[in-house]
């Protein structure tokens, strides 16, 4: 497939976060795109009727796009995001993808396995070769003995992975992948493209749960698919359209506007992050603590197990009990308190999600919190 033509960045990754996706700089033009509440616009254009696009989502997507080299398609939700890039793959096709990977991930593989939609292989993102050899052997859903099945058409990557923090060599692997005839998905969410961008590592689509960081205010659902071949950008996009999966433009516009602080949120969080990490690290009743040396989220292992881990995040009163996460705010929970969660995942795993508040008055919540349980 012949990859779109994607020119250097214009500016650097912060200030493309508050330049671009605006409104042409003519006198009197608003400085932010308006919400544009239109179910049908007059014919002879691109967008024609509301589900094909909307002005408010475009600059969204002009933002998202710059800031991964591709180009964007906003959706509804995160996990609407990942059913579009799923829906790029041929009936029947094999996806590879860790066991330490996003739960609501996990529950769509295998509802649309479920369904004869397509195969799905397992693997421990920790061994060595996992990912290589479960591409290049026929899998039987679990990694193991081989059944036949023909081999893999996609591999799904997070990195850093969820709730477990992993990281993976993308560009190594993309290669991989690449050569066994595999597409490369990347969920980019923990990192954002600040921190990483999955496209120049060879990656064929990116993926985000926009609620999260990239809104960064708990205020707007929504989710993101990014694309350098057009080819590929096109099918997603058509997804978006005939399945209808569209953003609201209220939700559309919030995600916008947290977009414009995501430098600065994101520098002061994952500060945060790293002295949290480090005192952790050091704490008697703490066991384990899975942090990758950047971004804003930590999980970390009580003492005690699952027990522990519930009195400790019952026990806060600054960090909030909350299964979202990358917001100003600091939220944490026992991820196991999900039936869907993958048993890869400790029963005592607390997944902190590190905000912008004072770093002290954190570690003050969170010391008397694990004294507390």
């Amino acid at each position: 497939m012949v990859g779109m033509p994607h020119p250097e960045p214009r500016h650097h990754a912060a200030t493309t976060t508050v330049a671009a996706g605006r409104p042409t700089s003519v006198p009197d033009a608003p400085m932010n795109t308006p919400l544009v509440p239109a179910s049908t616009f007059v014919a002879g254009g691109e967008r024609e009727y509301g589900r094909y696009g909307n002005p408010t989502w475009a600059a969204f997507e002009e933002v998202v796009g710059e800031l991964e080299g591709g180009s964007a398609v906003m959706f509804s939700s995160g996990i609407a995001a990942v059913a579009a890039a799923l829906g790029t793959i041929a009936p029947g096709g094999r996806v590879v993808v860790a066991h330490q990977s996003y739960a609501g991930t996990h529950a769509l593989l295998d509802d649309l396995a479920a369904h004869g939609a397509l195969g799905v292989t397992r693997i421990d993102v920790t061994e060595a070769d996992a990912f290589t050899r479960a591409l290049d052997d026929e899998g039987d859903g679990t990694g193991g003995a081989t059944t036949g099945e023909p081999g893999a058409v996609c591999l799904w990557l997070e990195s850093p992975a969820n709730p477990t923090m992993e990281v993976v060599d993308i560009q190594t692997i993309t290669r991989a992948a690449h050569a066994a005839g595999a597409r490369v998905v990347v969920d980019n969410t923990f990192a954002t493209p600040l921190r990483q961008r999955p496209l120049d590592l060879g990656a064929d689509l990116v993926v985000h749960s926009a609620t999260k960081l990239l809104a960064g205010h708990s205020d707007a659902l929504a989710g993101v698919a990014v694309a350098r071949d057009e080819q590929l950008h096109q099918r997603v996009l058509s997804h978006r359209s005939t399945h209808g999966a569209v953003p609201g433009i209220l939700e559309a516009y919030l995600a916008t506007r947290g977009l414009r602080t995501l430098a600065v949120r994101l520098d002061r969080a994952e500060s945060n992050a790293r002295m949290l990490a480090e005192r952790l690290s050091m704490h008697p009743a703490v066991d384990r603590v899975r942090y990758p040396g950047f971004g804003t989220l930590c999980s970390f292992e009580p003492s005690g197990g699952a027990d522990a881990a519930h009195r400790v995040v019952m026990a806060s009163a600054l960090v909030r009990v909350s299964t979202s996460l990358g917001g100003v705010e600091s939220s944490w929970e026992r991820r196991r308190r999900w039936p869907a969660e993958p048993a890869t995942v400790p029963e005592g795993l607390i997944r902190l999600s590190v905000g912008i508040e004072h770093v002290d008055d954190l570690w003050s919540d969170i010391e008397r919190a694990l004294g507390a349980a």
